[in-house]
This record gives C-alpha cells, sequence and structure tokens, in this order.
C-alpha cells in the first residue's frame, strides 16, 4: 500500500489529507485569516490520527498554485521542509486543476470554468473540460472566454465578479464557495497514476500566473 500525504493552501482555505493502508484521514479549514498559518498543526493532527510517521510517506502532493502569493509560498515551503528532511518525492497540481477536478467529481460534469480572484480586477483563469485542464491564464473578467451554459463556475472569483464572469462566459450556473480540498488531491493523484505521471526529487516549486501567463489550446 502506498502513504500518500497531500497539502493546499492556496486560497483563503487550508486543507490536508493523508492516504495510508486504503484509508484517508482529512482536515480542512476555512476562514478569513491567513489559514495557511495552520497547515503546521493539522499535519501533526492527521499523523497522529493515522499514528504514522512522516518517514513512512511514499510521495507528497501538493497545490503549486495559482492563489494567494503567502499561501501558495507556505504550501510550497511546507512540502519543501518535509520532502527535504525525510527524502520524499513530491508532485505539484495547478490549484485550478484541483477545483476543476473537485467540481467534476461533485457536480459530475465534464465542462468547469475556474475563476480564483487575483485581486488588481483579474482572475486566475481556467478550463477544465473532459477532466483536463486545458487554459489556465491571468485574465480580466470581462475578456474571459465565452463558454456557454453547458459550463458550470467554481470558484470565489464567481462570487468577487459574478456579474462581468456570467456577462461575458454565458454560464448560468456558479459556485463561488467551492473550494480546493487536499481530499481530492489525492484522488486526482490516484485517477492520474496510468497516465504515468510520477512524483520528483527535484525541489517543490510555486506557479505564479501574474509573471508567467500560461496556457495551453482549448479543445
Amino acid at each position: 500500500m502506498i502513504n500518500l500525504l497531500a497539502i493546499d493552501t492556496c486560497t483563503n482555505t487550508c486543507s490536508v489529507s493523508l492516504y495510508t493502508q486504503g484509508e484517508t484521514f482529512s482536515r480542512f479549514v476555512q476562514s478569513e485569516k491567513k489559514s495557511s498559518g495552520l497547515i503546521l498543526s493539522l499535519c501533526d493532527e492527521i499523523f497522529k490520527a493515522s499514528q504514522m510517521s512522516p518517514s513512512a510517506l511514499d510521495g507528497i502532493i501538493y497545490t503549486k498554485g495559482p492563489g494567494s502569493f503567502t499561501g501558495v509560498r507556505m504550501c510550497v515551503s511546507v512540502v519543501q521542509g518535509i520532502s527535504l528532511a525525510y527524502n520524499i518525492p513530491t508532485l505539484g497540481f495547478s490549484t485550478l486543476e484541483l477545483l476543476g477536478f473537485g467540481a467534476f467529481k461533485k457536480y459530475n460534469t465534464s465542462k468547469v470554468a475556474i475563476a480564483l480572484d487575483a485581486r488588481m480586477s483579474e482572475v486566475y483563469w481556467g478550463i477544465y473540460q473532459n477532466q483536463i485542464l486545458c487554459k489556465e491564464s491571468l485574465q480580466k473578467p470581462d475578456e474571459v472566454d465565452i463558454l456557454g451554459k453547458y459550463f458550470i463556475g467554481v470558484g470565489n472569483g464567481w462570487g468577487v465578479y459574478d456579474n462581468e464572469l456570467i456577462q461575458q462566459t454565458g454560464i448560468n450556473t456558479c459556485f463561488a464557495n467551492f473550494y480546493p480540498k487536499a481530499e481530492n488531491l489525492i484522488v486526482l493523484y490516484l485517477t492520474c497514476v496510468n497516465q504515468h505521471i510520477k512524483f520528483s526529487n527535484k525541489l517543490a516549486l510555486p506557479t505564479y500566473l501574474r509573471n508567467n501567463v500560461a496556457h495551453k489550446s482549448l479543445k
């Protein structure tokens, strides 16, 4: 059996999940304050609950951003610390992919538009379609893709910029209070195993779309 630790602190929520012996131990905290600062205590809680040592981990899965600057840095820093201390390989996923996968799983839809508030009148924008994150970028809310009623919207950007996003996209159904969760990182990894996604011994690194706008063509 594989032992996996999953960590997410990239938004205003903080979650950690431990998968061992086919059982999952999870903690989730939502707060307007710096919830990412709780990550170490949450990690301690699940290791105690599972009676497992960090040294027994086979891999650490984490969200590498985009998201809040402090949250992304906190997530990557904690992952780096545990990884280096116990020589454990890591694997990072986009926060947007995690949200898209979570929405696919919860709402049983193959078409998801993710919007996270990036401040400065911008959103981190992602399109998750047919279980693939096929676009991620930094956008103005009134310049995002025109998508139509068959998509759903998730992420706090839909609460902050709801009028602009709904008018531009044509999406009728959105869930602004839908959050990334570390337990879905576990499921996402286990789902992707057959796609030859591998852990790496390289240093865990963050993704900042504000400095490096990257996207893949929408198919």
